[in-house]
């Protein structure tokens, strides 16, 4: 099934707010009804693909010719338009469609990737890897205007290897989180990531991006988890990863994991898969505070025991109820003050009874109350709702986006304030105060990421209202010493302050990498670097 056109996941699973939601954003926020409905598939005016047919068929050759292999027909581009930030969807309803592929190629195998890159370089055109469309950060159309091919990896969905004895899978980039998950558990096993995106996002984009799971404090990230990978290149094939580490040379492994497809596409990945755990509990802490929370946090990702899931909530989201989505607005009596962290543990018995009676004593010496099981399986069971509930906000009017950044622990509060402050800042001064919420997503020994939500009333030009008050934000998460993403990737809204975070001299190391394995740049051109 392929996901919303023009918004997100299954369109079955989209609920309208409750009338307590809708009264909060009206009351509180000023948000007001939209004067028009978005516009329908068959209203989509799409233009013709405008390829010459030698170079139709020369793709469709590239894959084989087989009758499905390039495919030009409004729907199946339209549908690989954009990614799903908000501002993506808002241009959808919009019927904006400046940026539809030409064409859709869906190769099946490293041989008719590499075949479709060389054409593609041969032609000078453009090609963007499309997974499963999830990016929140531009990254699914090149930086610059013309026609461009979408390379759409979904035929190659398999579990290629699996070594039981030194617990590694090889799989191919197209496979969805969820089918990858299903192959492995038909052997025991499980991979343990799992992101918001989970239900739709692939195993290549995952490592394309960096991606970052909700259970990263057990399992940690994805590009930790991949051991070798192999990438094709408009310039021939490059594999990486003999063994799980190695000091030969720098680890060329690290150069594609986040290359976000302007390096080359991914066409399997080695990583290393866990034992399916026996049992799994999830349950709820409160605190008094923001700061004494983290520190709580901060504790137990510096000195153990490290649970598998370890989030906490700010004083805001907590008191929304945004900590558990199916629940929106069923904390605004204030009776549920403070902040809540989600705490969970998976694995075998007797070792998360262990971790849960150890963390238990650490969260309590910081000031914890335990808050029972109710809360943290509330968040289980409504983990990857969060963007059908945006969906909802931008249908009844209200503007919701998130961003995400990462610190050192001593530089978390200094940005949580300095990014709040932007925001708010920036969205009152345009007439529309903001409601922003935040939450610690990932926790590490040195550090920690913060995930912002913020919303408020959508105003007379939305896409531009969000940009404003989006790149006060980058700004101060710069200023204050953060890094300009920590798990939704650089794209083309994050590239400008990635060139800032990165300096000039490792700009143009990259930039002489991409010489070297795209001299055509053609791959994602304006994605991750700025296009030549």
């Amino acid at each position: 099934m392929d996901m919303l056109w023009n918004g997100w996941g299954d369109p079955a699973r989209a609920t309208p707010l409750p009338d307590t939601v809708t009264g909060l954003l009206r009351d509180l926020l000023g948000v007001k009804p939209l004067d028009a409905a978005p516009l329908p598939l068959a209203e989509i005016d799409v233009p013709g693909p405008g390829l010459d047919d030698a170079v139709l068929r020369a793709l469709t050759a590239a894959v084989g010719d087989r009758a499905d292999g390039v495919r030009t027909d409004a729907e199946t581009r339209l549908r690989h338009t954009r990614g799903k930030s908000t501002p993506d969807l808002l241009l959808m309803r919009a019927g904006d469609v400046s940026d539809t592929p030409a064409a859709v190629v869906l190769p099946d195998g490293h041989d008719e990737v590499l075949a479709v890159l060389e054409t593609c370089a041969g032609h000078g055109l453009p090609v963007v890897p499309f997974g499963g469309g999830t990016s929140v950060v531009g990254g699914l159309a090149p930086g610059r205007r013309g026609p461009f091919v979408a390379l759409d990896p979904r035929l190659m969905n398999r579990l290629l290897e699996l070594d039981e004895v030194s617990r590694t899978a090889r799989l191919q980039p197209g496979l969805r989180a969820p089918e990858a998950e299903a192959l492995l558990a038909a052997h025991g096993y499980t991979l343990g990531h799992f992101p918001q995106s989970y239900e739709w996002a692939t195993i290549g984009g995952f490592a394309a991006t960096r991606s970052s799971g909700q259970a990263s404090a057990g399992y940690g990230r994805f590009d930790e988890m991949v051991l070798g990978l192999t990438l094709a290149t408009p310039e021939g094939t490059l594999v990486t990863g003999r063994a799980p580490r190695s000091a030969a040379g720098p680890d060329l492994r690290q150069l594609v994991l986040g290359s976000e497809g302007a390096l080359g596409v991914i066409t399997s990945v080695t990583v290393r898969v866990r034992p399916v755990p026996e049992v799994r509990r999830y349950e709820g802490w409160r605190f008094a505070s923001f700061d004494a929370g983290a520190a709580a946090l901060r504790r137990l990702a510096q000195d153990g025991p490290r649970p598998t899931v370890l989030r906490l909530s700010d004083e805001t989201e907590t008191l929304i109820g945004l900590a558990q989505p199916d629940a929106l607005g069923a904390s605004l009596d204030g009776q549920d003050a403070g902040c809540l962290a989600v705490v969970g543990f998976e694995g075998t018995e007797a070792d998360t009874a262990h971790r849960r009676e150890e963390a238990a004593r650490v969260l309590a010496d910081g000031g914890g109350t335990f808050a029972g099981e109710e809360p943290g399986e509330r968040w289980a069971h409504g983990r990857y709702s969060a963007p059908y509930l945006r969906d909802s906000l931008l249908d009844a009017g209200a503007l919701a986006e998130t961003l995400e950044t990462a610190t050192y622990w001593s530089r978390v509060p200094a940005l949580y304030a300095a990014v709040r402050d932007a925001l708010t800042g920036t969205l009152t001064d345009a007439g529309t105060p903001p409601l922003v919420m935040c939450h610690i997503s990932h926790v590490y020994e040195n550090g920690a990421s913060l995930y912002f939500t913020v919303v408020c009333a959508q105003g007379d030009d939305t896409v531009a209202h969000w940009t404003r008050a989006k790149h006060a934000a980058n700004e101060a998460i710069l200023a204050a010493g953060g890094t300009i993403t920590h798990h939704h990737g650089v794209g083309t809204d994050h590239r400008d302050w990635y060139v800032q975070e990165a300096g000039p001299l490792g700009i143009e190391a990259l930039r002489a990498v991409k010489r070297t394995l795209d001299p055509a740049g053609v791959l994602s051109p304006g994605v991750l670097l700025p296009a030549d």
